[in-house]
């Protein structure tokens, strides 16, 4: 299994890597969401869930090979907390 990533829950069946991202405001939810979304199709992986509110975001992903969460899954995770370090 690769290294945990800050913040992220590995999960059961079928195996996930979950966490919640809170912001202070809408605006900055939606910058988020945005810059996930220009990842997502960058990289050609998309979140399996994506739940948010006004200022909160909570994101699964999915192990790919549907059997055991991999270094893609944790890569993919590490990225996702950069959009908020870079801002976006």
């Amino acid at each position: 299994m690769a290294e945990p990533v800050n913040g992220w829950e590995a999960r059961g069946k079928p195996p996930t890597l979950f966490k919640r991202f809170e912001f202070a405001r809408y605006a900055e939810t939606r910058a988020f969401l945005d810059a996930l979304a220009e990842l997502a199709e960058q990289v050609g992986t998309h979140p399996q869930n994506i739940n948010f509110g006004s200022t909160y975001a909570n994101i699964t992903l999915e192990a790919g090979n549907g059997e055991s969460l991999t270094e893609t899954e944790y890569a993919l995770a590490r990225r996702i907390d950069g959009l908020i370090v870079s801002g976006g």
